[in-house]
Formats: structure tokens, C-alpha cells, sequence
């Protein structure tokens, strides 16, 4: 009989959303198999994702350093097997992923890998002869690769983090939230198809700023940003640009003091769900049912462009696929529609 592995590696390397994603299977894995020891595998830059977490290390892959390209991959190869892992949990399934699993498998390591379902996804977003119908959640996907390897998780028994202490840097910058309601609102995405209009943005977010007792902190990163998210704040005092002035594991900190959350689907929406914050998500060309709706947050959540109107919806996975004619899908979610949903989670 086969022993159970006792340190397993599990692969995640991009992106921002994707990562944040696996944050609540790992956790979730950690709380139900406390001596397994967890080797996480990523970029630097997620390394706060996974602090806290118990009997879990983080192995930093250097891209643009030793572990870039072939060779890099195989030096990667290397340092992780002296860290004397036993399985592999490949939950990002690419090219570079696919080889350092292989090469695993072939030295008699237990490897399984996350199936991200592409002709499902392909039939969902098809312009003709579309098959409108909700996939499995990569929560699930994921899941479903820890069980191949003999870890079935039980999400139901999931522990949300506590809020985590406003450190002294981030005080200065947002003040304690006493009796306030904190609301956060990231209005950009990768793509400008899952983008709501900034006119739009700005009518919700006037509308929020007048609620008594409410401080909005606005997220974003890069200077184009963070100018539009100036304008967006223009001169009001109860609301706050977050953007550029802390670190990502300071805005964690902030993050996990919100109250709701206003995202786009975008990393920020998955960074606020995975700890435990309510989340409402504006949808374009892309839809929930692809499967990568925030952790754990009602369908009801998620305000999705009109189909009616725009019958081809969802266009795509990502977002990076321009349909014509469908540039303007996300003014069919009224400003009055968010702010009420907002109210609702308040």
C-alpha cells in the first residue's frame, strides 16, 4: 500500500485573481490535514496571501532570475526537490506548471492537476449556439484535484480569518473605523470589457459618499489609475484613494476591515472574499457562470450585464475577447442597482 504523502507542493504562479483564489482551499487543507506539510509555490509578490497559514512554506518562483525559461525550470525542479516533496498539486496546469509536475511524476512522486474545463468555457462563450449554463467553480475544480491525490476537503468546515489588526502604517493613513461603515470600491480590471463606465462609477460613488456614518476607500494600482481614481474622489473628505500609498499587504489589512466590497471581476473581488469580506461584482463580457465568482458570495452578488439586450453574453472567459456592438453591455447595470445592492450588505 501506498503511504500517504506528507509534503505536498501546490502550484499556483499568476495571476493576482487566480491566486487569491486558492488562498481558501489551501487554508482549508492546512485546518483538515494539520500534519501534511504545505510547500506553496508562486510569485514573490502573493507571498502575503498565504502568511498565517499553518505548517504551509513559500517557495518563490524567480522568473526573471534563475528559474526563467527552460533551464530556469529545470533549476526550479532542483530546489524543490531537495525540499523532499511527495506530491504535487498543480492547480495552474501551463507549460511551465506541466513540466515541473512531470518531472516529479517521473521520479515516482503522486502529481494530479486542476482540469479547467476549456471546452465548457469555449461552449459558454461562443457567439452562435451558445450553451448558457452555470460550470463548475474553480473552488470545485480545485478541490477535486486534492482529492485525486487522496485529500478530499470539506469547505463547509471552512474557518473564515478574523479581521486582521490595523497595523501603525495603515493608521496613519486610514484612521481607526469606529462606528463607521467602510465601504471599498476597485473600479478597473485588466480588461476594459469588464470595466464599469467611469460616468456610471462616479454617480454610484457620490451616491455612497452622501450615506451618514460611511467612509469609501477607493483600489487601484499604477499612476493612470490612481489619477482616475483622484477624479473619481475629486474633493470629497469621507472618501479616500487607497491606491499607491500601501503595500499589498497593507491593503489587505484594510480590505478585511471593509464592510462590502464594490469590484469588478478582477483580483480585488477575490482578495476581499478569501477574507471573509461581502463582495459585489459587476459583470461585462465576462459571467459568473464560468465559474469564477468570488468565495462563498451569493449569485445575487454578482450584478451581470443585460442578456436581452445582449444575447451573445458572455463574449468571453477573460475578458480579452472584443465582441463589435458590445463595447457598452455594462450600462445596462443601473448606478441605482449597485448602490442598492451595497445598501443591502451594509
Amino acid at each position: 500500500m501506498q503511504k500517504k504523502p506528507q509534503h505536498i507542493a501546490i502550484i499556483r504562479l499568476s495571476a493576482m485573481g487566480d491566486v487569491a483564489m486558492t488562498v481558501p482551499i489551501v487554508r482549508a487543507f492546512s485546518e483538515q490535514y494539520p500534519d501534511v506539510k504545505i510547500t506553496m509555490v508562486s510569485r514573490k509578490l502573493y507571498l502575503p496571501f498565504f502568511k498565517g497559514i499553518p505548517n504551509l512554506s513559500f517557495f518563490e518562483m524567480e522568473e526573471k532570475d534563475s528559474h526563467n525559461g527552460f533551464f530556469g525550470l529545470l533549476q526550479m525542479f532542483a530546489d524543490l526537490k531537495t525540499l523532499k516533496i511527495d506530491a504535487v498539486a498543480d492547480l495552474h496546469n501551463v507549460i511551465r506548471s506541466k513540466l515541473i509536475r512531470i518531472l516529479f511524476a517521473l521520479g515516482g512522486k503522486s502529481v494530479s492537476h486542476t482540469d479547467k474545463g476549456r471546452k465548457e468555457k469555449a461552449l459558454l462563450t461562443q457567439e452562435e449556439s451558445k450553451v448558457f449554463v452555470p460550470l463548475k467553480s474553480m473552488f470545485e475544480r480545485h478541490l477535486e484535484t486534492f482529492e485525486k491525490l487522496g485529500f478530499p476537503i470539506d469547505l463547509s468546515k471552512y474557518q473564515t480569518p478574523n479581521k486582521q489588526s490595523l497595523s501603525e502604517s495603515v493608521l496613519k493613513i486610514v484612521s481607526n473605523k469606529d462606528s463607521n461603515n467602510w465601504i471599498g470600491i476597485a473600479p478597473f480590471a485588466q480588461y476594459e470589457s469588464k470595466i464599469y463606465p467611469l460616468d456610471l462609477m462616479q454617480i454610484v460613488i457620490n451616491d455612497l459618499a452622501k450615506l451618514e456614518n460611511t467612509k469609501i476607500f477607493l483600489f487601484g494600482g499604477g499612476s493612470k489609475e490612481i489619477e482616475l481614481l483622484k477624479q473619481l474622489k475629486g474633493t470629497t473628505e469621507n472618501i479616500l484613494v487607497i491606491a499607491g500609498k500601501l503595500s499589498l499587504e497593507q491593503e489587505m489589512e484594510v480590505i478585511s476591515n471593509l464592510d462590502v466590497m464594490l469590484s469588478m471581476d478582477s483580483g480585488n473581488a477575490h482578495i476581499a472574499a478569501m477574507l471573509g469580506v461581502k463582495t459585489i461584482t459587476l459583470w461585462g463580457a465576462t459571467h459568473p457562470y464560468a465559474g469564477f465568482s468570488p468565495f462563498k458570495q451569493p449569485l445575487e452578488n454578482a450584478l451581470v450585464s443585460d442578456r436581452k439586450q445582449y444575447p451573445k453574453l458572455p463574449t468571453s472567459v477573460y475578458g480579452n475577447k472584443i465582441v463589435l456592438g458590445y463595447q457598452d453591455v455594462m450600462r445596462t447595470i443601473s448606478p441605482d442597482e449597485v448602490v442598492t445592492k451595497i445598501k443591502q450588505n451594509l
